[in-house]
C-alpha cells in the first residue's frame, strides 16, 4: 500500500527522502553539497532527516533536471520557487532561454542525423572493404589537424 505524503511519518531518512522523490541518495547528497537543498537536520549520530519541504524540493529538482535544466538554471529556479516576490518573468526568461537551447539543440542532432542517413545510404553494407562511411569520418578528422 502507497502512502501519501501526508501520511508519512517526519523527518525521514536520507534513503527514504531518495525514495519519495526519485533521486538516488547520493544526488540527494551531491545537490545538498551544491547548495540546491538547504543543509538538512541531523541527528545527534550524524544521519540526515529530511523534512517534507526537502523531499519537495528534491521533486522540484528531478523535475527540472528531467526537463533538461542545467544545475545552474535549477539553482537559479529553485531560488526563485522559494521566494514569494519572485516575478514570472524572471521564470519565464529562464525557461525561454533553455526552449531556445533545446530547439538549438534538436536542429543540430537533425542535421547529423541527416548526414548519417546520406552515409547510410551511400554504404554498401556486404563483404567490400570500401565504406564511405569511415572514409568519411577518416576525411572529417584529418580536416581539424592543426598546421605545423
Amino acid at each position: 500500500m502507497t502512502r501519501t505524503l501526508n501520511e508519512i511519518l517526519w523527518p525521514v531518512s536520507i534513503s527514504h527522502a531518495a525514495e519519495l522523490s526519485g533521486i538516488s541518495a547520493k544526488m540527494v547528497r551531491h545537490y545538498e553539497s551544491l547548495g540546491l537543498l538547504p543543509r538538512v537536520a541531523r541527528t545527534d549520530s550524524g544521519y540526515r532527516q529530511y523534512s517534507e519541504a526537502d523531499v519537495h524540493t528534491l521533486r522540484f529538482i528531478k523535475r527540472s533536471r528531467d526537463l533538461g535544466f542545467s544545475m545552474a538554471e535549477i539553482a537559479e529556479l529553485v531560488t526563485l520557487w522559494q521566494n514569494r516576490r519572485r516575478t514570472s518573468a524572471s521564470v519565464k526568461r529562464i525557461a525561454q532561454k533553455h526552449v531556445t537551447e533545446l530547439a538549438q539543440r534538436i536542429e543540430a542532432m537533425q542535421a547529423m542525423q541527416r548526414s548519417l542517413q546520406q552515409l547510410l545510404h551511400h554504404c554498401h553494407g556486404d563483404e567490400r572493404p570500401e565504406c564511405p562511411i569511415l572514409d568519411d569520418l577518416a576525411s572529417q578528422s584529418t580536416r581539424s589537424l592543426p598546421v605545423g
